[in-house]
């Protein structure tokens, strides 16, 4: 028999983020073969291509619902099989929880962004700009060939730090809410790791359709339009979440905590979007330096010097914020359990 703790649901919540999140610091990022992120890079485009030539809103709204409910079977299909088949075995509920691991663990990418943006700065500490040009060329939307140093130090620290809620922190607090709720509501303890996963790549789903179509050029605009905002409110909450997190980051780290705190009040609304700079501007604030965009934002104040030194200060404020999303969640999942002993 299936164990009453092994098969509770919040506990399955836990081991498989924790599991989840191990796998991707350990192994990284799938083949692109059997990633799927790439498979729904795939149903957008194939969407996409049908929906373009209507050129208005409605068309993306539609390509938004299709590419969502298509995805969702990459969710829906191997969980509910294997959930079908529970009753052969208890064996099957590792194969359950492995994978619902290795589902979430797709939907975030911490080890890859945290190694591209150390990449960048071994490049720099190799005098290698050239390299290091062409290394952020990939992580951001702006011209990258004549960067000067400084430059390419700001674009790195800008990625790094906008994509915190994108690749864990947003992933993870739908995971875990949705979860919770799904829980609470009193849905079956597999119903509701589905459910919980589901969300997870949904938000995975949203932040993908928003980097392919999100731009305000005169071909993606329109089919754009609906993508780019779902994300702009999906990743509201956790965006501000992170803002706060760096900055607790920032005082364990013995960094300007207070800087961080005004930097993020003032200069967090300077970026077009609604919520990247509530992570960007604040580790600007926590580090001391001013981040630009030429002729599109500036965020903190020019105090010290953009050094090669600064990305790995970054780093760190990111891996420690990862932490703590993570260990929260933990003592929520935690408080749950032994609630129910």
């Amino acid at each position: 028999m299936i164990t009453e703790l092994y098969s509770n649901s919040i506990y399955m919540l836990l081991t498989i983020l924790l599991f989840a999140l191990a796998f991707d610091l350990l192994i990284g990022e799938f083949p692109a073969k059997m990633h799927p992120v790439v498979w729904i890079g795939n149903i957008i485009s194939f969407f996409k291509k049908y929906f373009i030539k209507y050129d208005n809103k409605i068309s993306g709204l539609i390509v938004s619902i299709c590419v969502i409910a298509v995805s969702s079977l990459i969710v829906l299909v191997p969980m509910l099989l294997i959930k079908h088949f529970m009753y052969l075995n208890d064996g099957m509920i590792y194969l359950f929880k492995l994978v619902a691991l290795l589902l979430l663990s797709s939907t975030f990418s911490v080890k890859l962004l945290l190694d591209s943006a150390r990449d960048v700065e071994n490049d720099l500490k190799n005098n290698n700009l050239k390299k290091a040009r062409q290394a952020v060329s990939y992580l951001v939307s702006r011209k990258t060939s004549e960067l000067n140093k400084e430059h390419v130090i700001s674009a790195i620290i800008e990625t790094l730090t906008e994509n915190i809620p994108d690749s864990y922190v947003s992933t993870i607090f739908y995971y875990s809410i949705i979860g919770i709720i799904a829980f609470l509501l009193g849905f079956n303890d597999f119903t509701v790791v589905i459910l919980a996963v589901l969300a997870a790549l949904i938000h995975r789903v949203v932040d993908t359709m928003d980097s392919m179509l999100g731009y305000k050029t005169d071909e993606l605009y329109n089919i754009g339009f609906v993508p780019a905002h779902l994300d702009d409110i999906l990743n509201y909450i956790p965006a501000r979440i992170s803002g706060f997190l760096i900055i607790i980051s920032a005082a364990f780290l013995a960094l300007n905590w207070r800087g961080a705190y005004y930097i993020m009040q003032r200069d967090a609304r300077n970026c077009d979007s609604p919520n990247s700079g509530y992570t960007m501007a604040t580790v600007a604030g926590a580090l001391n330096i001013q981040l630009e965009k030429e002729g599109v934002y500036t965020l903190g104040d020019n105090l010290h010097p953009l050094k090669v030194e600064c990305i790995e200060n970054a780093i760190d404020i990111a891996r420690l914020t990862i932490f703590l999303i993570t260990i929260f969640f933990f003592f929520v999942f935690m408080d749950l359990i032994l609630l129910q002993l």
